[in-house]
């Protein structure tokens, strides 16, 4: 078991290829440390261990990078692709066992594929960047400061804290997060890796999928993705994309490839990276925007995606269409289904307007939408009025609660023709492009057999080179 002595780190980078060097970042008191590596499978997997001398380093701001002392370890050419927990612990033996989620001594690291050399027709994309965008190591993160003096200064200024290291503890497992504690699964914050992609990769596992894995930064970069897969997946919140993402992802979507988003609030945000790639920078305010103001409620925000190019362009949804329930339980809602007969059903034995998932309250924390309107069968149709494309179907519609004891919140981002709804639906430019339109698709995989066939039957299709 780890002994009590403080110890923490971070990667020198969040992916690293198979058969590369990787650094990690350790500061403790201890005179060695110890890291074991665990491959995050079903079940987790021991992979190695490795031993240093260790040496100490004082913490530092959220928004700068940490500079602690370097430790190198060669990962094996024959390591699979997938999410690796290195645990770090102060003794002789090994560290103690995952949980995922612990707040120290933890370290997210994606062995990615060797370059050219895929290993399956899946990639999954793991959000780092949206999970470095709620990590308040270092006191703050890409909601602002924690600390009063920073924030006053900031208002004085005319300014926004707006950056965030990548060089630090935690980004998905190891360290503190911003967030109210999720109801339906409170053992662990919504915003890490235990949350939302652990359990859709747990079961993508079971199901005997392979996949490989990537992160966001690889996409930024444009490795990867063009190696020949036929499927790219995301799963829970996956809100942080820059534009360089982005456009390595459209260019795949235009080439035939596939993408399937069992998440939402997907591409709200923009965020541009520094030259040395260690700092992530999001601009949420408009210029003069009053103190204590919430960004989504203001337009000319510069990297609201939204204003500049929709992501409904890429996805068929917005998040603003759609809303957030933030804290507490919620009222159980679900997707009412349309077009029963859709190869998404395929084996189901669904009937025109059963609800999917609303026993487990599938829709939320935050959902998206397209907008729409009624045909006169009462079925929902995307109007295209905000840059969903031509064809987006929409395949299971749930309106949400307006009142405000109903607790969902909606910012004033812009005029609606059509009430908030989240819409599960897909259409094809290109590639086909599927998404599920609330982030807790993730957490009813492992209880819901409905959202498991439309899980199955959507991978299997889309990943098919048939």
């Amino acid at each position: 078991m780890t002994d009590c002595v403080p110890i923490a780190g971070y990667p020198s980078r969040p992916s690293i290829p198979a058969g590369a060097n990787l650094r990690l970042h350790v500061s403790t008191t201890a005179p060695r440390f110890r890291a074991d590596f665990h491959r995050f499978a079903s079940p987790v997997r021991h992979m190695a261990s490795a031993e240093w001398s260790a040496e100490t380093a004082p913490g530092m701001r959220f928004d700068e990078d940490w500079g602690w002392p370097g430790f190198d370890f060669e990962v094996p050419a024959e390591w699979p692709s997938g999410v690796y927990v290195v645990v770090l612990s102060t003794g002789s033996t090994r560290g103690a066992e995952l949980p995922l989620d612990a707040r120290s001594a933890r370290l997210l690291v994606i062995v990615t594929p060797p370059s050219g050399s895929r290993s399956a027709d899946i990639l999954y994309k793991v959000p780092v960047f949206t999970y470095h965008a709620y990590n308040t190591s270092g006191g703050g993160s890409l909601y602002g400061s924690l600390r009063p003096e920073d924030i006053q200064e900031d208002v004085q200024a005319g300014t926004r804290v707006s950056r965030v290291s990548l060089l630090r503890p935690g980004g998905g497992v190891g360290g503190p997060v911003k967030g109210q504690p999720d109801p339906y699964d409170p053992r662990s914050p919504r915003q890490t890796f235990a949350h939302w992609d652990a359990k859709f990769l747990a079961w993508l596992e079971r199901e005997g999928f392979a996949y490989d894995c990537c992160t966001d930064l690889d996409l930024h970069e444009g490795s990867v993705l063009p190696d020949g897969y036929r499927l790219l997946v995301s799963a829970g919140h996956d809100e942080y994309w820059s534009a360089e993402a982005r456009g390595t992802v459209e260019r795949f979507r235009d080439a035939g490839g596939n993408i399937a988003n069992f998440g939402a609030n997907t591409c709200w945000w923009r965020v541009t990276q520094s030259a040395d790639g260690a700092l992530l920078r999001c601009e949420k305010f408009p210029p003069g925007a009053p103190a204590g103001a919430d960004p989504d409620s203001l337009r000319d925000a510069p990297d609201h995606w939204w204003e500049s190019d929709p992501e409904n362009a890429l996805f068929g949804v917005s998040y603003r269409n759609g809303g957030g329930h933030w804290s507490g339980p919620r009222r159980p809602l679900g997707f009412r289904i349309q077009h029963a007969d859709h190869w998404v059903f395929e084996g189901m034995s669904l009937r025109e307007g059963d609800v999917l998932g609303e026993h487990d309250a599938l829709i939320g924390y935050e959902c998206d939408g397209a907008a729409y309107v009624l045909d006169d069968a009462g079925h929902a149709q995307a109007s295209g009025s905000d840059g969903t494309p031509p064809g987006f179907r929409i395949l299971g519609f749930a309106p949400l609660p307006r009142e405000e004891a109903e607790g969902w919140q909606f910012a004033a981002r812009e005029p609606t023709a059509s009430p908030q709804a989240a819409t599960l639906g897909l259409h094809r430019m290109g590639g086909t492009v599927f998404t599920a339109a609330t982030t807790d698709w993730a957490r009813l995989l492992a209880t819901d057999a409905q959202v498991q066939a439309i899980t199955r039957n959507v991978l299997s299709r889309l990943s098919s080179r048939r």
